[in-house]
């Protein structure tokens, strides 16, 4: 039995016009690291090491933007062998890290790649990440922030950060862009499907 080509992405939220339209504008994602690419805690070991846990679906999800040619960004406060090395296998070219201030390190990725802020998407999940939430044309959050930073944000996933958060709104940013039937085309014609 073959199984049917999905119609509409599982997690995409109901979105405003409004939403929508931010949403097909998109042509940069960046995220942050901790609380939303990851669950936020952080794990040490007996000797100090750091840990981080990343959701493989997210992974999935950013391929799927970069495939679509929009450009994909991380931005964290933090420094973490980590974070560069799951940058690598996901292909993303751009990562700043040691930057609490979020706006102004996106700005500057923006005016580098000629994109105005309406053309930006950021997520986020606490203080230094409510700048560039207000400030960019898609600014999102995850429910495992404070009320106060999702309350200015203008779409709050329903799955929280490290937890799918990513995935989620990478399928709605396709789905915006009317993309989705192609992106599950490219899926389902191909043995050589990127894999996470």
């Amino acid at each position: 039995m073959t199984p049917s080509t999905p119609n509409r992405p599982s997690a995409t939220l109901p979105l405003s016009d409004r939403q929508r339209a931010r949403a097909r504008s998109v042509q940069l994602l960046a995220l942050d690291v901790d609380g939303v690419l990851s669950d936020g805690r952080l794990y040490y070991d007996a000797n100090g090491v750091e840990a981080k846990a990343f959701h493989t679906q997210d992974g999935v999800g950013i391929k799927m933007l970069l495939a679509l040619g929009i450009e994909v960004a991380i931005i964290t406060g933090r420094t973490s062998p980590m974070v560069e090395r799951r940058v690598g296998e996901l292909g993303i070219k751009h990562l700043i890290m040691g930057r609490d201030d979020k706006w102004q390190a996106l700005s500057a990725l923006a005016s580098d790649l000629a994109l105005g802020p309406e053309e930006l998407a950021y997520c986020g999940d606490d203080l230094p990440d409510l700048e560039a939430i207000m400030k960019s044309g898609l600014g999102v959050s995850v429910p495992n922030a404070p009320t106060y930073i999702q309350e200015n944000a203008d779409v709050v996933t329903q799955r929280a950060g490290g937890y799918g958060a990513v995935r989620e709104l990478c399928e709605l940013i396709v789905d915006a862009k009317g993309q989705w039937p192609e992106t599950m085309r490219r899926y389902l014609a191909t043995d050589d499907t990127p894999k996470e």
